[in-house]
């Protein structure tokens, strides 16, 4: 094949790709939008939706109610799920994760000698595991927490919860009250906890 043929093969490759470009441009010329301001689609009734979730994560079943009747042998059965992480005992060191007797309102990421990450003493900020956000925690640690180092999945039932939150209040030299709606006749109660999930 001479240079003139060549030159020919080349040619038409050349204009074969002028083509295909112009019609590029022009296809993206008619058919381009810009960027909408808002990603996504509007859906008639997601605010009412949208406005029940917290800052803190996604909003989570309550367990108060079920705190009271709670099944404690469920609840030490769910918690075989964590004792590779964590201590159950009074006094027992502090493995992965910290020592969990007397965690039922005991001031966030305060377990002496324990190294929480920056992200749960930045959540920290006052609060206590109050049996909301144990629940709330329970549920999912990275969403209710963002950026936690606590690798668990979350405790998805909502009675699993409620068993293992009931079990967790037992291990305390003093157990922490209940919701005073919930109490049983005779028993200690503290003012109603108000379920603000995270």
């Amino acid at each position: 094949m001479d240079s003139f043929e060549w030159n020919k093969v080349f040619g038409a490759l050349l204009a074969g790709a002028f083509v295909v470009m112009g019609i590029n441009f022009l296809s993206d010329g008619i058919y381009h939008h810009g960027d909408p301001e808002k990603p996504g689609f509007e859906i008639a009734g997601g605010e009412a939706i949208a406005s029940t979730a917290t800052s803190s994560g996604p909003v989570v079943e309550p367990v108060a109610a079920l705190l009271a009747a709670a099944d404690l042998a469920k609840g030490e059965k769910v918690g075989k799920k964590c004792v590779a992480c964590h201590n159950f005992n009074e006094g027992g060191a502090n493995k992965v994760g910290p020592g969990l007797y007397g965690i039922v309102d005991r001031p966030i990421a305060s377990a002496d000698g324990f190294g929480y990450s920056g992200a749960l003493k930045a959540y920290a900020d006052g609060k206590t595991w109050t049996y909301a956000e144990l629940n709330g925690f329970l549920y999912k640690p990275k969403a209710h927490v963002k950026g936690t180092s606590m690798g668990f999945a979350g405790i998805k039932k909502t009675a699993d919860r409620a068993a293992i939150i009931a079990y967790l209040r037992t291990l305390a030299g003093s157990p922490a009250p209940l919701p005073a709606s919930l109490a049983p006749a005779g028993t200690e109660t503290a003012p109603a906890d108000t379920e603000q999930e995270g």
